[in-house]
């Protein structure tokens, strides 16, 4: 441990003992991660739940995430839904989307897939990408909504934006099949070789794309992967310049 994070912790700790919400939040990641003190989840539940008890919004999602993972408390899906429902309640779009995820598979809730549609909406809307990109399969599959590929197509794009790269492999398909966009096979085959990268899947749907492709799709796929890769990369600078 060295001493800068040393400093970190016990500054965390003297306000988090006098009762300071974020300072109980903060000391608690810092035990949840091993950050600056030696990793310990039930000191990190322990001071999440103080945080979490005072309506601190990221130390009830946090606590949630112990319960769902059994991380320093027993494992409990029910408790999980209940303090993501707390954090979700006030705006936090990953509780919402863990929130959606719970609902959609009937964990710790009575399934109800329209409710998990809902959520993953909300978190969407904000931005998450794991969200937009789950929305996104709501729509292709016609779970929790209507079936609608064009809806699809859309939220896949603006997780794809952001660099998700399962939402850049959900691209491809849709552009190998035209699911919502007209077919394209020099798009899907840029959309799965960026995704490539970092996901095997990608990787699979790519090479069985380019059996069936000439040499010069495949050629002109490659030089709009890098084209694609440059405008995401601007789009995520871009983004992040606003905030």
């Amino acid at each position: 441990m060295n001493e800068p994070e040393s400093s970190k912790v016990e500054g965390y700790r003297s306000l988090a003992e006098c009762g300071e919400a974020h300072a109980q939040f903060s000391l608690g990641c810092c035990y949840l991660h091993g950050d600056g003190v030696a990793k310990d989840y039930e000191l990190a539940a322990s001071w999440l739940r103080k945080a979490a008890e005072q309506g601190y919004s990221a130390a009830q999602f946090n606590l949630g995430v112990c319960y769902a993972n059994g991380l320093g408390v027993a494992e409990d899906n029910v408790q999980a839904a209940s303090w993501y429902g707390l954090a979700a309640e006030q705006g936090d779009d990953w509780a919402r989307y863990r929130l959606g995820e719970l609902y959609f598979n009937g964990k710790g809730v009575a399934q109800d897939r329209v409710q998990g549609v809902s959520w993953y909406r909300k978190a969407a809307e904000q931005g998450h990408t794991w969200a937009q990109n789950n929305l996104g399969l709501c729509y292709w599959r016609g779970e929790g909504v209507a079936k609608d590929y064009v809806q699809a197509f859309s939220w896949y794009r603006m997780a794809a934006d952001q660099g998700l790269a399962e939402a850049q492999n959900n691209m491809g398909a849709c552009y190998e099949r035209g699911d919502g966009v007209a077919k394209d096979q020099v798009e899907a085959y840029a959309y799965y070789n960026l995704a490539a990268i970092t996901l095997e899947n990608a990787r699979n749907n790519r090479d069985i794309l380019e059996e069936n492709l000439s040499q010069e799709v495949v050629l002109l796929g490659q030089q709009r992967t890098r084209v694609l890769q440059k405008e995401i990369e601007a789009k995520i600078a871009a983004k992040k310049a606003t905030k």
